[in-house]
């Protein structure tokens, strides 16, 4: 599977708990525009750190960047480090 999948995947699962059902493109915005919610904000970053070795406490936490799969995938490609789990 690829960064971009795994990255939908965890967005699909997000939005399907708070029932949101409705499709939505890589470049949509999630987090600004309401879709999701801060507490899934929170479970975005567990996933990047412990998936792709992200450490926000470098890179530190702007929901901008962090908005869309587009830009998830931009910062993982940008921020990734050897994988620890």
């Amino acid at each position: 599977m690829n960064i971009r999948q795994e990255i939908r995947d965890v967005i699909e699962k997000l939005l399907r708990q708070s029932a949101d059902a409705e499709p939505f493109s890589d470049a949509d915005s999630l987090l600004l525009s309401g879709r999701l919610q801060s507490i899934d904000v929170i479970q975005i970053v567990l996933f990047l750190e412990k998936r792709f070795g992200v450490d926000f406490a470098q890179t530190g936490l702007d929901a901008a960047e962090i908005d869309s799969v587009d830009l998830i995938d931009t910062f993982v490609q940008a921020n990734a480090q050897p994988a620890r789990g």
